[in-house]
């Protein structure tokens, strides 16, 4: 960077997958004076709570083998985004000028207040700070307790399974169909190893309300639950719409085809937060990295005065993890239409296991190589998927 030039400086809201990728590939250009704002002091592996709440995974990465030379680390929460004065506002009371910022805020995890005592005695394992009391609470209990899961989709089955793989007794409500997101042979694939595991999975009920001791159905049926687990539906931070900021229905940060804001094409929206053209992709890891990628393009390809790329993104499956030993992978078309080809068993265990190690791996190869990440390509005539979590 010339001595007298001023940096372009990029404020990143948000440590995720998303945004930890997009601050790294930023430092293409030398002329960049980067921030990541995050809530906590550590990348967490979302995708492996389910682990850490079984007590046999530590989910937190130091932050320092994940981040380039020369990229700031304000642990923090950002309140506002003032896009008049272009200064992102703290919950300490300070402010980050900025020239370009890059919305990779994520998903929150939430124990609805309207199902009658689930804010009081439910437990969430969508992040890292509710993983942690799920953690203690779990150790405090006999190994025969009465555990329920909530949610039957793909976090409620992995946690399920995890812990059913430990020996612990588990309920799984489903709500309605278990594990919707797969065609029906790699469902019945998941089922076989529940019912296998002696997991309890009840379809086409729903929790109604939650006890310290007990849940209670829609039927009207009460069960014993020593402790219930909240994995049923995902949301976003409010910081778009505190901002001003157009957003859809859940929250997510209105961008067009090349994730740029609607509003202010000096905001850039990534990952679970972001819904481009309002119809976000799926959330998930798979998409969030490269579309880390594409943000901070987005912003490289604005400050070199050229049009932003439109969204290339290709999904290849859907793998969701049973216990320690077992998985069931099921391939898709690159618009993320599922296929009814699967794998199952110790094979896809070790394939989700790698996927888990390169998803960290390709963060610290951006860290020290920007542009080393790459993915494949949906190409221009795979089109996009409407997708919602």
């Amino acid at each position: 960077m010339d001595a007298h030039s001023t940096p372009h400086r990029i404020v990143v809201i948000g440590g995720g997958y998303a945004g930890t990728v997009a601050a790294n590939h930023l430092r293409l250009r030398t002329d960049v004076d980067i921030t990541l704002v995050n809530p906590r002091p550590h990348f967490v592996e979302r995708i492996r709570l389910h682990q850490f709440v079984a007590g046999d995974y530590d989910a937190a990465v130091d932050y320092g083998t994940l981040l380039g030379d020369g990229i700031r680390l304000v642990v923090g929460d950002a309140t506002r985004i003032d896009t008049a004065s272009r200064t992102v506002e703290l919950a300490s009371g300070d402010a980050l000028d900025y020239d370009y910022v890059i919305y990779a805020v994520g998903s929150t995890g939430g124990v609805p207040s309207s199902v009658p005592g689930a804010a009081e005695f439910a437990f969430s394992v969508a992040e890292y700070e509710s993983a942690q009391r799920l953690r203690a609470r779990l150790a405090e209990l006999p190994a025969d307790a009465a555990i329920t899961v909530v949610g039957g989709g793909l976090t409620g089955v992995e946690t399920a399974a995890e812990l059913a793989d430990q020996g612990r007794a588990i309920t799984l409500v489903c709500g309605g169909t278990l594990a919707p997101a797969l065609t029906p042979p790699a469902r019945r694939s998941v089922a076989t190893w529940l019912s296998e595991h002696g997991v309890t999975v009840l379809e086409g009920n729903a929790v109604a309300e939650v006890r310290r001791d007990a849940v209670v159905l829609a039927d009207g049926t009460a069960r014993r639950s020593a402790l219930t687990i909240w994995t049923a539906g995902f949301g976003v931070p409010g910081l778009a719409a505190a901002s001003g900021l157009s957003v859809d229905a859940l929250g997510r940060l209105l961008t067009d085809e090349t994730l740029v804001s609607v509003d202010d094409d000096r905001v850039v929206g990534t990952g679970d937060a972001a819904a481009p053209s309002g119809r976000p992709l799926r959330m998930s890891c798979q998409a969030a990295m490269p579309l880390g990628v594409q943000a901070a393009d987005a912003v490289l390809s604005r400050i070199a005065g050229t049009a932003p790329a439109v969204i290339d993104q290709a999904f290849k499956s859907t793998c969701v993890s049973l216990g320690r030993h077992a998985a069931t992978m099921q391939y898709s078309l690159p618009d993320d239409t599922p296929l009814d080809t699967y794998i199952d068993g110790p094979e896809a265990a070790e394939l989700k296991e790698e996927l888990c190690r390169r998803a960290v791996l390709g963060i610290s190869m951006e860290a020290r190589t920007p542009g080393a990440v790459v993915w494949q390509k949906a190409g221009p005539r795979a089109g996009r998927m409407v997708a919602q979590p």
